[in-house]
């Protein structure tokens, strides 16, 4: 017994997460306001969920030792509540008020995430073709063209720099099949479609270097359609821009 308690001791510190990833429920941590916004929401649910278990579980619970039938017992079933207005009438409006809830919060947080100023600061070409991407950034008059190739790490993949701080808006675009513009720190993914104009935007936060992939199974190099993002100061992304636009 010792041992299997040391065991479990062990496994439990071998993959322990901080306080911090255990408050963000398994997301990655944001980098832009949007996914502030998805944070939130997705706690919430978690939340939500956890106390709806903890009700449910508790009256099957107090169901199971309270009313079961006892040894030797004339009684064949326990007091039946059917036809009882008063807990009917809990029984539907409790879950419709939940429901309303949940859709209330959602596409508030929907309405917000899928927002466009038509005022960036920086605009980007999304173009997703098999398998690999092309980004072409416009900013200040100057643009900035960044072609990849398949790649197993997303190191070597191309990179997008943007600047931190800003309003960047992405307009996908597909020569080819369906690709999904995925960067897990936006905690934001939005399919790009031949013949469909899909855009979004957000506002950038913290500076660093974050994984992008393709989210939508397109062909035999799906899994190497991978990308990074950048996000550096203002003044950096001036110095790469005038570098980047003066060489091509």
């Amino acid at each position: 017994m010792p041992r299997a308690a040391a065991l479990a001791l062990l496994l439990v510190s071998l993959t322990a997460c901080s306080a911090e990833d255990w408050s963000r429920g398994g997301l990655p941590m944001g980098v832009t306001k949007q996914s502030d916004a998805v944070q939130n929401l997705w706690n919430g649910s978690w939340i939500a969920a956890l106390a709806t278990g903890v009700v449910v579980w508790g009256l099957i619970l107090w169901s199971v030792a309270f009313h079961r039938k006892k040894k030797n017992s004339k009684e064949e079933l326990p007091p039946q509540v059917r036809y009882n207005l008063p807990i009917e009438i809990l029984y539907t409006v409790v879950p419709i008020i939940m429901v309303g809830v949940f859709f209330f919060f959602t596409a508030r947080d929907q309405n917000y995430i899928n927002e466009m100023s038509g005022k960036p600061d920086v605009k980007v070409k999304v173009e997703g073709f098999q398998w690999s991407w092309r980004f072409t950034t416009e900013y200040n008059g100057k643009t900035v063209q960044v072609v990849g190739q398949p790649a197993a790490d997303y190191t070597k993949g191309p990179q997008l720099v943007l600047p931190a701080g800003k309003k960047v808006e992405f307009d996908l675009h597909s020569p080819d099949v369906i690709h999904s513009f995925w960067v897990p720190a936006f905690h934001f993914k939005r399919d790009v479609i031949p013949g469909v104009n899909n855009k979004f935007e957000v506002d950038t936060v913290k500076e660093g270097t974050y994984a992008g992939r393709c989210a939508e199974l397109c062909g035999v190099d799906h899994s190497r359609m991978l990308f990074s993002v950048k996000l550096v100061s203002a003044k950096d992304f001036d110095t790469y821009i005038a570098s980047q636009a003066g060489a091509q």
